[in-house]
């Protein structure tokens, strides 16, 4: 049977099963008992869950099984079905309709999109199934009280397929309930996994985000249809959801806003921005359920409880304007518009002096936290810290992450009958050898005439079959190579893209943000987004939240001017903020511009030189540009008044770290009545960096690409000498030189004769050029962090291995500044426009370093080198011990713990050697028990150091002390 008639049979078996459904469970209203509509339901269950089975869908069998076990219970008295479950069931048969209605190629889509509501759904209807020995009394008291909501209101999703609910009257002015919390979400609560109410989560933030975007775009459009279906449709779902897990108090609430949308599109009411406001404080109330744990759940209930009231009255109040008033002792949350003046004023009781220190110090990062600003006096509840993370991935990403794994594990099975080709080339090359000592044997015996010529005949013939043989097999794992490689390719790429995530999901928030800003400012400003589409990676979208707040609030507050003032300067009333992202040069580039006043460089400088932070002379040479990197130091402020919104200094210094953090850089351009601009330029992802690959001292180093400003060569003429320092000219700006081996402490090597390679590195207004021996080519380099118990290692961000498996470790490009600031300070800075001779008059001392960390040993061979020792590697005691018997060296370098022998075994196998026993060990671990440094030194060792030595002249010094400089 193929695919398309067994949808065809699941199609017609829904239909017929759904309407005997629908015949029976009303009748169950009535007579709960009733054994034989019981039964025919039980019945008609099992044919959609066998039909669904059949066809491969596994959501909507596993519905109807549940439905099935639901029947099952009730049959046999243990469970009572009242009209509430019987509207779940109701629900569930419009699901199993809603499958059968979509359209072939829509399927996939639709199961998608209700996904949350057929697993609620079947998780509510399994919980029903569970409930045993409820009593009649209990269940004739469940009957007797009214539903909350209808079979038509409890469909969080409706399909085209299925009509919409029909609008409900108002509810009734809601008093706070006694109980905090029903006897239903307290069964759910204690029923559920964390799987239901995750589920809920999830759902609340897709359908918030969707009403504020609704609301934002209705107040610019109060009759704008399709603005107005999309609320509706998304508090309709909200109302859904929440009845689903039993949530009253959201319930109602999102039933009231459903039916001040239905009236708004019905043309009954016009929603202006006060209206607005009040629905949007809804919104917020919606979203903070969905950020408290099931633990704090009912705590956080009983403390918002009067909230939920008032707005659901504010919100009835737009319905009716004669609806029974908020209840008294809530506070107002009505914000005063202010007078057309930067001050703002909001209805907001008096802090204390150690709150006002809180606020003034955190009301800047306010809105990074949360959407809006929390009204009532008690904190918001923060989301649980201790859950597992969770990341989204989309069902074709995983989809074809799962393919390419498969192609992976068949491509690595080609492997064992390769090796047996292998196998069977090493026997043939056996019997060529015999062939070869047979004919030596007979060409020792004289017999050549005879023997030899028959076994060099043989022979022959066994070279070619193994040549051939040899041949075809390196032809097979040229192509073999060449797949995998492919293959290993796109699994990175697709994991990678697994790891990323739309700009669009990152910038919310802000649309709500820039409208509730202007209304306090009493401005017009109009946020545009660009590139939502834009892939950022899911960790560099968390940091960007808080700068970019930051950025556009203070855009908002002293960047867009008052609409009286931009009328007067032949501007719109209306202000733009446009934020924008997108790919360019392998890297990820977010803008944010304004039309605003712009910063004027003049009163910038003045301000400069208020704050001491350069002198007159040297502020009046500054470029404008040079001035813009002031306003990213802490504590910088453009605002000339400082306001709840902006004004103390606290932000674009974050901006800057962040941008910093990541390995990106962020630069601002202003023009005085045009406006300002912020552009970052950040890597596309944290787990991959894109870098340029130089030598320097003969070896590999890593220099992100996003930090080079850079890369040129430059001829020994044009590198230039005054008061001992060497500069060349770029962009008519003196660029300083300083050669890369001095600022890594590491030993000097020859310059070429006519050409010095150079990159241009920067921080804030400091450019230098970093002469290296050569350049490599650019590289993508997965980052290996360092091991943290090494701390900061000076100069260096991170390790990598080469494809060949070179280690490489990756320059910190901001602490190189600080280096090379540091030696031009207090150092000599080392020629480069003449060759640089390499020591040669002694011959070096030859150390043997002994340890199973990579990250270790290099740092222990790089130390060495720059004190001009030779050294040499091993990776574990045995390959050490082997070494220090085959070579002669001057000191041995050990760690203790390694495999097959630790260091403390191999100290022992030196001291009792004859030739070796008078060879220094010096034993380098993390252990730092004095234990740990007895048994160390009685295995013979002269020194114990710990690897924290790295960090001051301890192992360096020791080195000195036992074979001298």
């Amino acid at each position: 049977m193929s695919q398309y008639s067994k949808l065809d049979l699941f199609r017609r078996e829904v239909d017929t099963q759904v309407t005997t459904l629908k015949q029976i469970l009303p009748v169950l209203k009535t007579q709960p008992s009733a054994a034989t509509e019981l039964d025919q339901a039980a019945q008609a269950a099992h044919s959609l869950w066998g039909t669904a089975s059949l066809v491969e869908l596994d959501a909507a069998a596993n519905l109807a099984q549940a439905m099935e076990q639901c029947f099952t219970t009730a049959v046999s008295q243990a469970a009572h079905l009242d009209d509430e479950h019987i509207d779940v069931l109701l629900h569930a048969g419009d699901l199993l309709l809603g499958i059968s209605r979509a359209a072939d190629d829509a399927l996939e889509q639709w199961m998608v999109d209700h996904s949350w509501d057929l697993a609620t759904t079947q998780k509510t209807i399994s919980v029903i199934a569970s409930q045993k020995g409820e009593s009649k009394a209990q269940a004739g008291q469940a009957r007797s009280q009214p539903s909350a909501v209808s079979h038509q209101e409890i469909e969080s999703a409706p399909t085209p397929h299925l009509p919409l609910p029909t609008p409900h009257p108002p509810l009734p002015t809601p008093h706070p309930p006694s109980e905090p919390m029903s006897a239903n979400l307290a069964a759910v609560l204690s029923n559920d996994d964390g799987s239901m109410m995750d589920l809920f989560r999830l759902e609340m933030e897709a359908q918030v985000a969707v009403l504020n975007d609704g609301l934002l775009a209705l107040e610019s459009n109060a009759h704008s249809g399709q603005a107005l279906e999309t609320l509706m449709r998304a508090a309709h779902s909200i109302k859904g959801s929440a009845r689903i897990v039993a949530l009253d108090a959201v319930v109602n609430l999102a039933h009231v806003m459903e039916d001040c949308f239905v009236a708004a599109q019905g043309k009954t009411i016009a929603l202006n921005s006060d209206q607005v406001d009040v629905l949007l404080q809804g919104v917020d109330l919606l979203q903070g359920i969905s950020q408290v744990s099931n633990a704090d759940l009912p705590t956080w209930l009983t403390q918002k409880r009067s909230e939920f009231a008032q707005t659901q009255s504010q919100v009835a109040a737009i319905l009716d304007p004669n609806a029974m008033p908020a209840p008294p002792g809530v506070a107002s949350t009505s914000v005063s518009l202010p007078a057309p003046t930067l001050s703002v004023a909001v209805e907001i009781a008096a802090p204390s002096p150690a709150e006002a220190l809180v606020n003034q110090t955190e009301s800047t990062i306010a809105v990074a936290t949360l959407p809006a600003v929390e009204k009532s006096g008690s904190p918001a509840t923060a989301p649980p810290t201790n859950q597992d993370r969770v990341v989204r991935v989309s069902a074709e990403n995983l989809n074809r992450i799962m393919g390419l794994a498969g192609e992976s594990l068949i491509e690595a099975n080609w492997l064992q009958p390769h090796a047996d080709s292998m196998t069977s080339l090493k026997w043939r090359l056996v019997d060529l050898s015999r062939k070869l000592e047979e004919l030596q044997d007979a060409l020792d015996r004289g017999a050549y005439q005879n023997e030899a010529r028959g076994f060099l005949d043989q022979a022959r013939q066994k070279e070619q079959e193994c040549l051939g043989f040899l041949s075809d097999r390196l032809n097979e794992l040229e192509l073999y190579a060449q797949r995998t490689a492919n293959l290993s390719d796109r699994l990175y790429r697709e994991v990678i893209s697994s790891h990323m995530r739309p700009f669009a999901d990152g910038v919310q928030g802000f649309p709500r943000m820039i409208r509730d800003l202007a209304r306090k400012l009493n401005k017009q400003v109009k946020l545009e987004v660009l590139g939502k589409a834009t892939s950022v990676d899911r960790d560099i979208l968390k940091k960007l939240e808080a700068p970019l707040t930051h950025i556009l609030r203070n855009a908002v507050d002293h960047g867009i001017e008052l609409p009286a003032e931009r009328v007067a300067d032949g501007k719109p009333a209306e202000g733009t903020i446009r934020l924008e992202a997108f790919h360019r040069g392998g890297m990820l580039a977010i803008t944010i511009s304004d039309d605003g006043r712009g910063i004027n460089p003049d009163w910038l400088r003045q301000k400069v030189i208020n704050k001491k932070l350069a002198t007159p002379e040297m502020v009046a040479q500054m470029k404008d540009a040079e001035l813009m990197e002031f306003i990213f130091l802490p504590g910088f402020s453009t605002a000339k008044q400082v306001t709840e919104i902006s004004g103390r200094g606290v932000g674009l210094d974050i901006a800057k770290s962040m941008a910093q953090e990541v390995g990106g850089t962020v630069r601002a351009i202003s023009q005085v009545g045009k406006g300002t601009s912020f552009h970052f330029q950040l890597p596309l992802t944290l787990s991959v960096v894109r870098t340029l690959l130089v030598e320097i001292s003969g070896s590999p180093y890593a220099i992100p690409l996003a930090r080079i400003d850079q890369v040129l060569t430059v001829e020994r003429s044009q590198i230039f000498d005054i008061e001992n320092r060497q500069y060349f000219t770029m962009n008519q700006q003196n660029i300083g030189v300083i050669p890369a081996y001095q600022v890594l402490n590491l030993p000097p090597t020859p310059t070429p004769a006519q050409e010095l390679s150079i990159v241009v590195i920067s921080e804030q207004t400091n450019a230098y050029g970093l002469v290296v021996d050569q350049f490599l080519g650019e590289r993508d380099l997965v980052v290996r962090p360092l091991d943290p118990r090494l701390g900061k290692v000076p100069d260096i961000s991170a390790t990598s291995l080469l494809g060949d498996g070179t280690p490489v470790l990756i320059v910190d490009v901001s602490d190189m500044v600080r280096s090379i600031d540091a030696i031009l300070n207090n150092e000599r800075v080392a020629r480069v426009g003449i060759k640089t001779i390499v020591e040669t008059q002694e011959k070096r001392k030859k150390i043997l370093v002994v340890d199973d960390s990579i990250t270790v040993r290099e740092m222990e061979r790089k130390l060495l080198e720059n004190r001009g020792y030779t050294v040499d590697i091993a990776v574990n005691g045995a390959e050490g011990w082997n070494a220090v018997r085959a070579n002669s060296y001057d000191l041995v370098i050990s760690d203790i713990d390694m495999p097959k022998m630790n260091g403390i075994e191999l100290v022992r196998q030196i001291k009792s050697h004859s030739r070796l026993q008078d060879l220094p060990v010096i034993i380098v671990s993390y252990r730092d028990r004095e234990e740990d440094r007895i048994q160390g030194l009685d295995a013979g060792a002269d020194y114990y150091l710990t690897k924290s030595s790295f960090h001051d002249d301890t192992f360096v010094g020791a080195v000195i002390d036992l074979i001298g400089k």
